[in-house]
């Protein structure tokens, strides 16, 4: 392997470790997101139903 052949490989490696954790929280973030605004949208029909007491 040559010294060109290391010093891309390098910066491949480093491009990669720098960009997919960014990748990954964008994803996550977008995901829960959407998980939280429809959580949202149940809560707030189950608050009008009555909870009924067996006491």
């Amino acid at each position: 392997m040559s010294l060109i052949d290391g010093i891309l490989l390098t910066l491949l490696n480093t491009v990669a470790c720098l960009a997919l954790p960014k990748l990954l929280s964008v994803i996550l973030a977008a995901k829960n997101q959407n998980t939280a605004s429809s959580a949202s949208a149940l809560t707030s029909q189950d608050s009008n139903s009555e909870i009924p007491s067996f006491s």
